[in-house]
């Protein structure tokens, strides 16, 4: 049996990491490939959002609604869940991961 080295921690932390950079670098790749052809024959994001009848601004004060929005129900949501789930880290038996 071998054993895997680790840059992330334990092989939990691995499991966990190594799909979500695997996908991550999957989108990345498809999103250049993707630009380059679309680039190829002149569609620019800025050929697309006049298309659309959007602007560089309106798409900035939408991002910037929207983390407005999110970010005090984000905060409140965690001042409920951190706590619950330290609590159930706490009395889970000893032993036993949470991958089990």
């Amino acid at each position: 049996m071998r054993q895997r080295i680790t840059l992330a921690g334990s092989a939990g932390d691995e499991a966990m990491l190594h799909p979500l950079i695997r996908t991550l670098v999957k989108v990345a790749v498809a999103s250049l490939i993707v630009g380059s052809v679309l680039a190829h024959f002149g569609i620019t994001a800025e050929v697309l959002l006049k298309d659309t009848g959007m602007s560089y601004e309106r798409v900035e004060e939408l991002a910037r609604r929207g983390i407005a929005w999110a970010a005090p129900n984000l905060l409140l949501g965690s001042m409920i869940i951190l706590p619950v789930w330290f609590v159930v880290y706490l009395f889970r038996p000893p032993g036993r991961s949470s991958s089990e």
